[in-house]
C-alpha cells in the first residue's frame, strides 16, 4: 500500500515542482530539473546524511521517468491545474505522511536512535519542498504556512510509539496515516499554524 501512495506522492511533489518552476518562467529543462528534485530530494538527501547507498532512485531508474514525465505533463496542463488545487492538497498530505514513514523506516532499518529517526521522516518529508523553494528563490513553504513540517513530526512520534507498543506493523502504518492526513487538513481547513516569530529593530525602541 505504501509503495502506491508513495507513487502518487512523488507525482504529485514533481507536478507542484513543475508549477513553481513556470512560476519563475524556467524552460523545459529547468522544469524537468525542478520537478525531479521537488519529488525525489528529500529522500536523496536523507540518504546521504544516514550514509544509505546506493541512493533509493538510482536503484529505480523509472522513478526518474515518473517524475520527469509529470513535470513535463505539467507544462501541457497547466491551463487546468488550477481546477485541481484541492485535489493537489490532498494529494500532498498523502506524499508528506508517506514521506514520513518511509524516511523514519529506512532509519530504523539502520539502527538509528530515536532522535534520528524522527529527523529522517522529517527530511524525508518536508525537504524536497525546501529544495524546491530555494532554487525557486522562495521561503520555503513549509516554513511560513499552515502546520507542516509540524505534522511530519507528529507522524513520526506516533509511529515510532505504535511500533514500540509492538502493534501490527499494518495496523501502525494505517493508524500513522491516517491521523497525520487529518492533521494537515485540519491544518489547512482551519489555517492552523505555529506562532509567527517577527522581529524589527524598530519595534524594540
Amino acid at each position: 500500500m505504501l509503495l502506491y501512495i508513495y507513487l502518487i506522492a512523488i507525482t504529485a511533489e514533481a507536478m507542484s515542482g513543475a508549477l513553481a518552476a513556470g512560476r519563475r518562467n524556467m524552460d523545459i529543462f529547468g522544469v524537468g530539473v525542478i520537478a525531479f528534485i521537488t519529488a525525489l530530494g528529500g529522500g536523496t538527501l536523507r540518504d546521504v546524511l544516514l550514509g544509505n547507498f546506493p541512493v533509493s532512485w538510482t536503484q529505480h531508474p523509472e522513478y526518474i521517468y515518473l517524475t520527469v514525465s509529470a513535470g513535463l505533463l505539467t507544462v501541457v496542463l497547466a491551463r487546468f491545474m488550477h481546477h485541481l488545487h484541492r485535489l493537489f492538497l490532498l494529494l500532498d498530505a498523502m506524499g508528506l505522511v508517506a514521506f514520513t514513514i518511509i524516511g523514519c523506516n529506512v532509519a530504523l532499518q539502520l539502527g538509528y536512535h530515536t532522535a534520528i529517526v524522527l529527523m529522517a521522516g522529517m527530511i524525508t518529508g518536508i525537504c524536497g519542498g525546501v529544495l524546491r523553494d530555494i532554487l525557486c528563490q522562495r521561503v520555503p513553504v513549509v516554513l511560513r504556512h499552515e502546520l507542516y513540517a509540524s505534522v511530519s513530526l507528529l507522524v513520526g512520534i506516533l509511529y515510532l510509539q505504535l511500533e514500540q507498543l509492538g502493534i501490527n506493523h499494518d495496523l501502525c502504518l494505517i493508524a500513522s496515516f491516517a491521523v497525520g492526513i487529518i492533521l494537515r487538513v485540519c491544518a489547512i481547513y482551519w489555517h492552523l499554524s505555529l506562532p509567527v516569530f517577527s522581529y524589527s529593530p524598530k519595534q524594540w525602541k
